[in-house]
């Protein structure tokens, strides 16, 4: 069992927040796209990373998770898997009645600090799905996402990990005033969410 234990920011300069991230990590950033679709409470994502050393992976992950936030910390019980084909899979949940919701692209860099990870990331997306799909892809703007994952979610160990990320976004200089505490499904519109 995995439990991430999250926070996400608002950032107004990407390019600064990743020179600033890259100096305190002392490493090269990891660089990712991400696409996601969200089925009834299952997210399918394809997603490629491009690692420093020019090495690509490409991997379809299917995820499902229960989430709730504590003041600004997302807190998310998560199960993964890899799939082999996403089109595949995208045909089963078709078959089973699920109809597509939100989608959402992600794109940007990751690194390590500690046992922290941070991605800094552009977010779009749309609200999707036989009656919504006219809708236009939204651009949410930049944010750093840090998370630490965890093996439980008990009030000690949630608060020892809200210490450490709020300690790193104030060793990188972003208010707590620039926290989101709505996921990226609200903020596309969702109602679901």
């Amino acid at each position: 069992m995995s439990v991430e234990i999250e926070l996400k920011a608002h950032v107004e300069n990407p390019e600064a927040m990743k020179a600033a991230i890259s100096l305190l990590t002392s490493c090269l950033p990891l660089s990712f796209e991400k696409e996601d679709c969200y089925w009834d409470g299952v997210r399918l994502r394809r997603e490629s990373l491009r690692h420093p050393d020019g090495g690509v992976e490409e991997k379809v992950l299917v995820t499902y998770k229960s989430k709730e936030v504590r003041e600004g910390i997302e807190i998310n019980d998560e199960r993964e898997f890899t799939v082999s084909d996403a089109d595949v899979f995208t045909e089963l949940l078709k078959r089973l009645g699920l109809e597509p919701g939100v989608r959402k692209h992600k794109q940007g860099w990751g690194w390590t600090y500690g046992n922290i990870h941070a991605e800094l990331a552009e977010v779009s997306g749309e609200v999707s799905g036989n009656t919504r799909s006219d809708l236009p892809v939204r651009n949410l703007g930049w944010f750093l996402e840090l998370e630490i994952l965890a093996d439980e979610a008990g009030a000690e160990t949630v608060a020892a990990a809200r210490g450490e990320l709020l300690g790193l976004l104030e060793r990188l200089k972003v208010g707590k005033e620039c926290i989101e505490e709505r996921y990226y499904a609200e903020m596309l519109g969702d109602q679901k969410a």
